[in-house]
């Protein structure tokens, strides 16, 4: 593992949570995640779990504004072709869709808010990371960024948890 990879992995370990949207806290667990980018940086994110059938359903719907470094990770219990859409989603979003080892297999940047179109990955994916519309660009994350999360090969205990 290399110096920047361990450095995120004890920035990711060591549970720094920021208050993100007070509207989502009471439905959704939150946690932390970090995003190694190709540019050899580490980028914190404070994440919603999307964990069981109705927090997938609802979301970041009717969300109005997040923090820049905050998101809603969707974990599945298995790898499928995931789908997104924007309805009832009032600002843009970048969706990532990561395989179960963190590495990212699609980007669909700047949706827009509102959509009826399916957007899905390009291969079966483990989760679905949504983040604010801009912040790939911005932070320069691209497919060979890998998303680091510390329940990553453990969500099936914890999906059983939460249902």
């Amino acid at each position: 593992m290399t110096l920047i990879a361990r450095t995120c992995l004890v920035l990711l370990l060591s549970g720094c949570i920021s208050l993100a949207a007070d509207e989502l806290d009471d439905a959704f667990d939150r946690d932390v995640l970090v995003i190694v980018g190709s540019g050899h940086s580490c980028y914190l994110f404070d994440v919603y779990l999307a964990v069981t059938p109705t927090q997938t359903r609802r979301g970041l719907m009717y969300v109005r504004e997040m923090p820049a470094t905050t998101g809603m990770l969707f974990v599945y219990d298995q790898d499928d072709y995931h789908s997104m859409w924007m309805k009832n989603t009032l600002i843009p979003l970048d969706i990532l869709y990561v395989r179960a080892d963190g590495t990212i297999a699609t980007i669909h940047a700047n949706t827009e808010p509102h959509s009826l179109e399916s957007r899905g990955p390009a291969e079966p994916v483990r989760y679905v990371l949504e983040l604010n519309g801009g912040v790939t660009e911005e932070y320069r994350i691209d497919l060979d960024s890998r998303v680091l999360w510390r329940g990553m090969g453990q969500q099936t205990a914890a999906m059983d948890s939460a249902r």
